[in-house]
């Protein structure tokens, strides 16, 4: 199992980076996926507006996970917006609504959602919520 993060090929359509994150993040890999995603997303600062995590793949989960996603939107405030990818019927989504984070960064149930330009602006919904 792969505890890096790994950016799409090159048809991250432009002004997004695309990281997906792998089947677990808990206590054991979550403090070493914060330099891998923020060495990518140094790696694509011109121009990057949005960086989206893609936890389709995750099927666990815990409030490290919430910490990484946290520490990942303060550190990019003011380089590029944070946009996250997650089953609505998965342990990531849950753990983001019980957690509250999904008030403060938008979550969509697919990675077509998540990269369709001007998604979750003028009240658009994600996942049923209003961002």
């Amino acid at each position: 199992m792969t505890f890096l993060p790994r950016p799409c090929e090159p048809c991250d359509p432009p002004g997004y980076a695309v990281l997906t994150l792998p089947r677990e993040i808990d206590f054991c890999n979550a403090a070493g996926l914060l330099p891998l995603i923020m060495t990518a997303v140094d790696h694509h600062s011109v121009g990057l507006r949005f960086l989206v995590l893609d936890l389709t793949a995750t099927r666990f989960m815990d409030s490290q996970g919430v910490r990484l996603l946290t520490e990942v939107r303060h550190r990019l405030h003011g380089r590029a917006r944070l946009r996250v990818v997650a089953a609505p019927t998965g342990v990531p989504s849950r753990i983001l609504e019980l957690s509250g984070l999904r008030r403060d960064v938008p979550v969509y149930d697919s990675l077509a959602e998540a990269l369709r330009p001007g998604s979750g602006a003028g009240g658009a919904t994600v996942s049923g919520s209003p961002i």
